[in-house]
Order: structure tokens, then C-alpha cells, then sequence
């Protein structure tokens, strides 16, 4: 091994160079923590990051959930760069999202509650019918929130103009509540904690849209659903009557630049958390490619394709990532090793000839500074670098099979040795000539 080191060594760092500049930029891994747009505390996108955070650590990964306050601020995040991933309301996003945002699919349909008190109620309101709305007290979420936004898209198509003060989740239940506000519109998945309180309280009653149907044709992104009678509990029959509700879907929105292998895992916690359906949807409605106003990522097409590759079904998670990246970094590695492994045995040769053949030329420089020498000692002083030079070739290790060549050069160092010797002998008999006079 040693040996084999020393011989091949510049082969080894060029593969080794190949398989960095390939793991760092061709397939590099994934980052450990994602950071993830979630919502209010006591709201769905919140309950739904915390399932896919549970996820993300099964797979020894972490998912950093964010507090926000709704669709608008994580767009807005996404936006900028400081989250890889959020949870959005279907309808928000604009046309210049479209170019750096994509979508990994819609998640559960997010019904829009208005929720107002029982003891204000117009008359007419509860044939479902948003005009009632004119000149109330209605808390519609922040200014930049997903609800803010349709909230004022369905009453500006209806003509309403109210007081929309901006609070939203558990806080804008207690203030309905507490008498501090009129109508309380949500859009949220009936998961939400406040949903179900609201809804169990007797004094507090919600609006079920008859003209649902309308809606939903006039804009692509709702959808038509009914809440069943019963739905949060069948014992104290709870709602006790259907509910008809419009409703945007919930997606998960990515940067375009999110490493794959995080939108992977996206995909299966999507499908872990989602499939087994809801009080609003069947199993298997959910995750989908349907609805959503964002294009898929090119790794959402391939999931909902084809579903989870072969390798994501016969391993774990990690194993297959692994077993992906090697796969990729084999490609420029079976296509180098081909001509490495050829041009290995001539580089092998050439090395070793190397260490023989870099001596010829001080051999040569000795011996023609030995032919042109005046004197003795110039001459005694060339043959005793000959002398240091065979001694350092005698040192000079090459395999058995060049060991003839090696034998050459110490012959010819010799060679060259005597040679210079012979001409000093000569110089010793050359007998001085007297003048004539």
C-alpha cells in the first residue's frame, strides 16, 4: 500500500479533487435545519408545522418553526430569503412570486369562518349572506394576513363596508367573546383550538354560506365544503346543523433554491400528516397538485408522478438520500475512471523512468565540464561530484522490472568517471618540448 501510495499518489488526488468539486457543487448534501413559516400559535399552520417538525426529526433533521402572523408575513419571509418553506393561503401570492417561489402541493382545505354573536345578529344573517356584515365591528386578522386579504376581496364583491379592526386567532375569539367586537372572520382548518371553542359556544353562532356554490365558481381558488353536523361531537351533536363554507387551500410554498432533498422530506411529512383525510376532505384528497396558484416544484411533479422514488421506498429516509448523492457522484466518476485507469500504467512508467532519466542531464553537464577542464584540479573536483552523484543514484528505489536501466545510469556515472579520469592521466604524461634557440 505504501508503495502503491507513493507511485500514484497525483491519480488519487485528482480523483480526490473530482469527488470534492462534485459533493460541494454538483450533489452537495443537504443543511441539517430548515427554517419554516408557520403562523399563530393556536392556529393550524402552527399544530400542522409542529406534525412535519416531529418528521424532520425522525429523520435526524430539524425544522425551526416561526411564529407569524399569517399567509401575508410568510410570503413576505419567503420573499426575503429568511425562511426555506411555509405554509401559505391559495389566492395571496403574486404574479412575481411565480419566478423564485414554488409549490409542493395543497394540504387541507382552510374554510372561512365568520363567527358573530348570537345576541347582535342582523336579521337575515344567518341565510349566509356577507352584506350583513355592513357596519359591524369585524376583526379580519392583520393588515397583511391571508384573511385580510380575502376578507376584503368578498366583502369589496359584495358592497360591505365595515370597521375591520386587525386582530386575529385566539385573540380576536376572546374579543368576540367579551363583547369588543362584532364578527370574528377566520381562515383557518377546523384543527385550530378557537375553532372548536367557538363553535361550542352556545352564545356565539357562524355564518353558512348558501350562496357557496356561487363563489366557488366565480373564483377558481375556493372551494365549496361543508362542515358536518356532528363534526366535533356527536354525542352533544356539535354543530348541530351542516355548515356551508367557502374555502382557499393551504400550501406549502418553497424558495425555488431549497435543496431537493428538503422538499423530499416536505413531501413525505406532507404525505405522512395529510392522506388519512379530514373533517372536510376524504382520505387520500390530500396532499395534491390541485388547486394551487403557484407552480409545482420539479420535485413535487416527480413525487406526485411517480410517487416516492425506489430507493425512499426500500429505506429509511437518510439511507436513501445517501444512496442518491453516491449515485450522482458516480456519474463523473465512471466517466473519469475509464481513461484514469488507461492512462495510469504510461504515468506509472513515466514516473519511474523519471527518477533514472533527471539524472542524464547533470550527467551530461559533468562530463562536458570535464572534456573542457584546464587543469587537475578542476578536473578531481568534476569526478568527485561524479562521486556524489553515484552514491545518490545508488539510493534511488524503483521496482525490479526497471532495475537494468537503473544499472545503466550508475554504468555510464562510471562511465564518465574514468573518462574524466583518462584525460587526467593524459594531461600528467604530456612532456614539455623544449624551445629552440
Amino acid at each position: 500500500m505504501k508503495k502503491f501510495l507513493k507511485n500514484y499518489w497525483p491519480l488519487l488526488l485528482f480523483v480526490l479533487l473530482v469527488l470534492v468539486i462534485t459533493t460541494r457543487f454538483i450533489a452537495p448534501a443537504a443543511p441539517r435545519t430548515l427554517k419554516f413559516a408557520a403562523g399563530s400559535t393556536s392556529g393550524a399552520y402552527t399544530l400542522t408545522a409542529k406534525q412535519y417538525q416531529e418528521s424532520f426529526k425522525e429523520n435526524d433533521f430539524t425544522l425551526e418553526v416561526l411564529t407569524t402572523t399569517g399567509s401575508g408575513d410568510n410570503l413576505k419571509l419567503l420573499r426575503e430569503g429568511k425562511v426555506g418553506a411555509a405554509i401559505v393561503q391559495g389566492g395571496i401570492s403574486t404574479e412575481e412570486d411565480r419566478e423564485y417561489l414554488k409549490s409542493l402541493g395543497a394540504i387541507f382545505y382552510e374554510p372561512l369562518w365568520v363567527f358573530y354573536r348570537a345576541d347582535i345578529a342582523p336579521a337575515g344573517m344567518n341565510a349566509g349572506d356577507m352584506r350583513t356584515l355592513e357596519g359591524l365591528r369585524v376583526a379580519a386578522g392583520s393588515s397583511t394576513s391571508g384573511t385580510r386579504i380575502l376578507a376584503q376581496e368578498l366583502m369589496g364583491e359584495n358592497g360591505v363596508t365595515a370597521n375591520v379592526i386587525g386582530l386575529g386567532g385566539q385573540a380576536a375569539a376572546d374579543a368576540l367573546r367579551a363583547d369588543e367586537i362584532d364578527v370574528f372572520i377566520a381562515v383557518t382548518a377546523p384543527n385550530a383550538l378557537y375553532i372548536d371553542d367557538l363553535l361550542a359556544d352556545p352564545d356565539i353562532n357562524v355564518l353558512s354560506f348558501e350562496r357557496a356554490l356561487a363563489y366557488e365558481r366565480r373564483t377558481p381558488y375556493l372551494k365549496r365544503v361543508i362542515f358536518p353536523e356532528g363534526g366535533l361531537d356527536l354525542a352533544q351533536n356539535l354543530p348541530d346543523q351542516p355548515i356551508e363554507l367557502i374555502a382557499p387551500i393551504a400550501e406549502v410554498v418553497v424558495r425555488e433554491d431549497l435543496h431537493p432533498d428538503l422538499q423530499v422530506l416536505l413531501l413525505e411529512a406532507m404525505m405522512d400528516v395529510h392522506r388519512g383525510g379530514t373533517l372536510l376532505s376524504e382520505p387520500g384528497v390530500f396532499p395534491t397538485p390541485d388547486r394551487v396558484d403557484l407552480p409545482l416544484s420539479k420535485e413535487a411533479e416527480r413525487y406526485f408522478e411517480r410517487g416516492p422514488s425506489f430507493l425512499h421506498r426500500m429505506f429509511p429516509f437518510s439511507v436513501a438520500n445517501f444512496l442518491e448523492r453516491a449515485w450522482v457522484l458516480a456519474i463523473p466518476l465512471l466517466t473519469l475512471i475509464i481513461p484514469l485507469v488507461r492512462a495510469a500504467p504510461p504515468i506509472y512508467r513515466w514516473r519511474t523512468r523519471r527518477k533514472i532519466y533527471i539524472w542524464y542531464k547533470d550527467l551530461r553537464e559533468l562530463e562536458t565540464r570535464g572534456r573542457a577542464a584546464k587543469s587537475n584540479e578542476e578536473r578531481n573536483k568534476i569526478r568527485n561530484e561524479l562521486n556524489a552523484l553515484q552514491a545518490e543514484v545508488g539510493r534511488v528505489e524503483v521496482p525490479e522490472s526497471y532495475t537494468d536501466e537503473l544499472y545503466r545510469l550508475r554504468s555510464h556515472v562510471l562511465f564518465v568517471n574514468q573518462l574524466i579520469g583518462n584525460l587526467d592521466d593524459k594531461s600528467k604524461n604530456i612532456k614539455t618540448v623544449p624551445s629552440s634557440s
